[in-house]
């Protein structure tokens, strides 16, 4: 980009979107959305969703390739450790999904209104892979369980006539029959896709409850007790852990609906939470049938839970019931992953940062058909290729690294002032002290003119009473009152001692309001938080061995750390929080947040190197997409365009006016009416304060249009 300098390069990328630019009235109306998208789906319908494509290829593939590979029985606490860092985020899903309901882009979208534009396109490219990765893997599932209903004829006969291929003993074609068949399912609209996932939702949970009650007639406690509970140690608990969030997949599709819910601000966080309980009570239970009727060594990865009846020798209609039910459950949650791919896809090609005819919407089925059917393919062929544990591998750092900026966008959006973001002025890059120096005058001069004599900024940090009472006087960013005050008096004993220690640890209270200074310290610190989060995980992990010998470098080197993210927790705390309350909001904040970005960077440390390795080439080719073509087509850059030329023109006719009089004014004070002007030093001061309100590249163009036009008139006198 040669035409830009850093300044503006670090502007464009930065600029974010305000919540009132996806918030409006028919969101909650029932209205149909501005997008074209039709509303249509209620809370029972995202509960179902959710659940649909979390207990699907999580409960019948992921539960078996944890237990027999990497945690072994102790799958269950790996479970355990997944939701409780997936509630965490969950919460954070939720009040997003209050704070900016009508949205299709989930994390991407909140990326845009928090963090900044460049931020928010990583997150959507990355939620893009982690959709396809989710529909492939669903494929490839539905795939494996038709080849155990077959007695695996299916992958011998694939086998033995073709060759192998990434990371799989032959091209899996049924799978690629089975993702092409869900895309055009999804084309045809929200309504009929949702009517299909809540009947075979009915379908699966009933087979949930069969699995538990049928598998209690086949408990063995001694697979527990005698080949043992963690034979892969904590370690392995931990990595089975961050493959166990694949299974959690399914709550964050809620998010991307918000322009297909009929009441987005209400439905959303109900259908998070119902969805991470009924998802975390099945796993739980599913994991501790599995292992207490097989061993952990002889758990079948990939149709584990069709494959533990019969090799307990239970009657063949109990294997039956199971098969149907995985087909149920497994084309449920390839659906959940499908359907929300497109609908991101859409979001990003509407905001202009991806190529625009990705956004079209379909008038008939009002739903993204290009968007669609490009995704869709992707999916497919990915699944015809590519072996199931590794794309599970690739979708849980494709949802612990969205989980980890959803949380991030909260502490940031909590500290906000009452507007959406926090202003930034227009970068002058050429502009000198002095200039900035004058211009900062003028405005002054015309707010003091122009506004009362209260000031605004005053009034909105330090709310203002009525009249008729005495005024509070209020000190820095915290009022001064008296602990023997009237005001805690009437509060209860825990609650008022609780007020003193917030008062003496600087904690503000609810009537201070944050500002721009004290959300830029939340975001400064945030940032801090995360580099000493991943640097303490860092070091818990490959340093284990020598913090747990003893090693004086390796624990004193942790300490600093904790002690430094107890710093920075502590540094938010005393900021003042947005005092705006909506239907839902997250509890425990800082604690909750930055508890969730702790538990998701060091479950992402936890996957292989090379899963990280190719997720460094997908976004790779996203950033390069991003500067040769997102940066240039975004909407809010066009928009800004527009805003400036706009700006551009208001002040040419003020600027020609001024300088023109100027001219005149020195014309006649040299003795030669009508003559040229001989130099920029005669003219008044009001056109030099004039000249520097104009930023920079607006002035050259300025500039070399009052050139022309002064080149003219000195040629037509010289002709006289």
């Amino acid at each position: 980009m040669p035409n830009m300098d850093m300044d503006e390069l670090k502007q464009r990328m930065t600029r974010t979107k305000s919540v009132q630019e996806h918030s409006s009235d028919d969101a909650e109306s029932g209205l149909p959305s501005a997008s074209g998208l039709r509303r249509c789906l209620t809370t029972l319908d995202l509960t179902s969703l959710g659940v649909g494509s979390c207990c699907g290829t999580g409960m019948y593939v992921v539960a078996g390739l944890v237990a027999k590979k990497v945690a072994g029985p102790a799958v269950v606490i790996s479970f355990a450790i997944a939701a409780f860092a997936s509630i965490l985020s969950g919460v954070c899903y939720a009040e997003f999904g209050v704070r900016v309901p009508k949205t299709t882009g989930s994390a991407y979208m909140y990326s845009y209104v928090t963090v900044g534009e460049f931020i928010a396109f990583l997150i959507g490219w990355n939620l893009i892979l982690e959709y396809m990765i989710g529909t492939a893997a669903g494929a490839c599932a539905l795939s494996a369980c038709f080849d155990s209903l077959s007695n695996h004829s299916i992958s011998a006969y694939m086998t033995s006539h073709l060759s192998p291929v990434i990371e799989k003993p032959y091209p899996d074609f049924l799978a690629l029959f089975i993702g092409l068949t869900m895309t055009c399912i999804i084309a045809a609209g929200a309504s009929k896709s949702v009517w299909l996932n809540n009947a075979l939702n009915a379908v699966n949970l009933s087979v949930w409850v069969f699995i538990v009650v049928a598998g209690l007639f086949y408990v063995n406690t001694e697979n527990w007790t005698v080949y043992g509970f963690m034979p892969y140690g904590f370690r392995g608990v931990l990595s089975g852990a961050a493959t166990c969030f694949y299974a959690f997949i399914g709550f964050d599709i809620i998010a991307t609906t918000g322009e297909e819910a009929t009441r987005p601000s209400r439905s959303i966080p109900i259908a998070i939470v119902a969805s991470l309980v009924t998802c975390l009570t099945a796993y739980v239970s599913v994991s501790l049938i599995l292992t207490l009727m097989l061993p952990y060594y002889q758990i079948n990865g990939e149709s584990a839970l069709i494959d533990m009846f019969v090799q307990r020798g239970a009657l063949d209609a109990a294997k039956y019931i199971v098969a149907f039910g995985s087909l149920c459950a497994l084309t449920v949650s390839l659906l959940g992953s499908l359907f929300p791919m497109p609908r991101v896809t859409y979001a990003m090609a509407r905001d202009g940062l991806l190529f625009g005819f990705l956004g079209h919407i379909h008038p008939s089925t009002e739903a993204p058909l290009v968007a669609t059917f490009i995704s869709g393919v992707m999916a497919s062929l990915l699944a015809l290729l590519v072996g199931l544990p590794t794309l599970v591998e690739m979708m849980s750092i494709g949802t612990l690294l969205a989980y980890t900026l959803v949380s991030v966008s909260v502490l940031i959006l909590r500290y906000q002032p009452e507007r959406d973001v926090i202003s930034r002025k227009p970068i002058a890059s050429q502009a000198t002290e002095h200039q900035r120096g004058i211009e900062n005058e003028l405005d002054d001069k015309e707010e003091m003119a122009t506004s009362p004599a209260t000031n605004k900024d005053d009034e909105f940090l330090l709310p203002t009473k009525s009249k008729d009472k005495k005024e509070k006087k209020v000190y820095g960013s915290l009022p001064l009152f008296n602990p023997e005050s009237e005001e805690l008096d009437r509060l209860g004993c825990f609650k008022r001692n609780l007020k003193i220690f917030k008062m003496y640890l600087g904690i503000p209270g609810d009537d201070v309001a944050p500002s721009d200074e004290s959300a830029r310290m939340v975001i400064i610190v945030v940032c801090c938080l995360f580099v000493l989060m991943t640097s303490f995980c860092l070091l818990v992990d490959f340093g284990e061995s020598f913090i747990l010998e003893g090693a004086a470098w390796a624990i004193l080197l942790a300490i600093l750390f904790l002690l430094a993210i107890c710093a920075g927790v502590f540094v938010i705390m005393r900021q003042p929080q947005n005092r705006r309350r909506v239907q839902f909001m997250a509890p425990a904040v800082p604690f909750l947040p930055c508890g969730a970005m702790f538990i998701n960077i060091y479950l992402m440390l936890k996957l292989p190197a090379l899963t990280w390795g190719r997720l460094g080439v997908w976004l790779a080719i996203g950033i390069l997409i991003y500067f040769l073509y997102s940066i240039r087509n975004s909407k809010k850059e066009k928009k800004s365009k527009d805003k400036d030329k706009k700006e551009a023109d208001a002040r040419l006719g003020e600027f020609t006016e001024l300088k023109d009089g100027a001219e005149g004014e020195n014309h006649v004070g040299n003795g030669v009416p009508g003559g040229p002007m001989h130099s920029d030093k005669q003219l008044p001061n009001d056109y030099h304060i004039k000249r520097t309100a104009i930023p920079e590249p607006e002035l050259d163009r300025v500039e070399h249009h009052l050139h022309q036009r002064t080149s003219a008139h000195t040629h037509d006198n010289e002709e006289e």
